[in-house]
């Protein structure tokens, strides 16, 4: 009962994160360039847009959501409910007629997928231990930094957006083990200010983002090692056991698949496969002169790209 209950308060958070995060998308879109060498004027464009507002009050709700899940199951488990929060943002995105292209459809099929798989192997419980070496989890925490703070300075071969996706989903990975060692109580306490520190560094990350790609692959590259990176240290760091048998081979494949298909959903379009954030009336049709399509904004992503 206490397992279900903290799965269904981690579907509930996907829920609330990803709704919040398109609205943030959205509002952001619209704003004036954010620049990190302005911190007081890009927070002040932010807090007082209502719609990203809206957003940020809906997401701070999903993480209290979260949080309470962690209290309740696996970290590893939570962590792959929540990867169906990228089902949840493909259809919101779509409803709001953004043509989402067909390799991110079959990304989310999978990653949906397996999360049926995951509800199918809770047959089997699940089994955790209420400890990990400390050692241990700070050696994590300071490698899960480093590779956040490698990924914003890009190479030539990733973009941007993807970089700053990156270093946003190592950032909230680091931020959610943080968080489940933070729920052991006592000396743990302590991670506290990493979980804070981590979540608000992935915070800016995330919104420079939104203003350089579209809300599916920006948010998509995000969800990869948001979740993968938890699921990994549940198993490993946190030492949570999979049943034998049947279904662990089953939950096994479900973690692959969420941890798959948020992956495929990061990847490159190809030609012909549609521009996610494209309006579905404007797709394929030429562009208005001095028409803004929504969510698409290449002159505030020439002037972000800048170095």
């Amino acid at each position: 009962m206490t397992l279900g209950a903290g799965l269904l308060l981690a579907l509930l958070s996907a829920f609330a994160l990803n709704w919040g995060w398109l609205e943030q998308h959205g509002a952001t879109q619209e704003l004036p360039a954010l620049s990190g060498r302005t911190p007081t004027r890009s927070l002040r464009l932010l807090f007082g847009n209502r719609t990203w507002l809206v957003g940020f009050v809906v997401g701070l709700a999903g993480w209290a959501l979260y949080v309470a899940a962690l209290a309740l199951a696996p970290l590893s488990l939570v962590q792959a409910t929540s990867a169906g929060g990228i089902g949840i943002l493909a259809a919101l995105v779509h409803r709001r007629g953004i043509r989402v292209p067909r390799s991110h459809w079959a990304a989310v099929s999978v990653a949906v997928g397996g999360l049926a798989l995951l509800g199918a192997s809770l047959a089997g419980g699940a089994k955790a231990v209420a400890h990990a070496s400390p050692s241990a989890v700070l050696a994590v925490l300071l490698g899960c930094g480093a590779v956040a703070a490698v990924a914003v300075l890009r190479g030539p071969f990733v973009s941007a957006a993807a970089a700053l996706g990156i270093a946003a989903g190592v950032l909230y990975g680091t931020g959610d083990i943080a968080t489940k060692a933070a729920t052991f109580g006592g000396g743990w306490l302590v991670l506290v200010p990493v979980v804070l520190l981590a979540h608000g560094a992935a915070f800016v990350a995330l919104q420079f983002g939104f203003q350089r790609g579209g809300a599916l692959p920006t948010a998509g590259t995000a969800t990869l090692l948001t979740n993968a990176l938890p699921i990994l240290a549940g198993i490993t760091l946190f030492h949570e056991h999979v049943p034998g048998g049947a279904l662990g081979a089953v939950r096994v494949v479900a973690f692959a698949c969420v941890v798959a298909g948020a992956a495929l959903l990061s990847a490159p379009l190809e030609q012909g496969d549609g521009v996610s954030g494209e309006p579905l009336a404007a797709a394929g049709e030429p562009e208005p002169v001095g028409s803004r399509r929504p969510y698409v904004h290449l002159a505030a992503a020439e002037r972000l790209g800048q170095p």
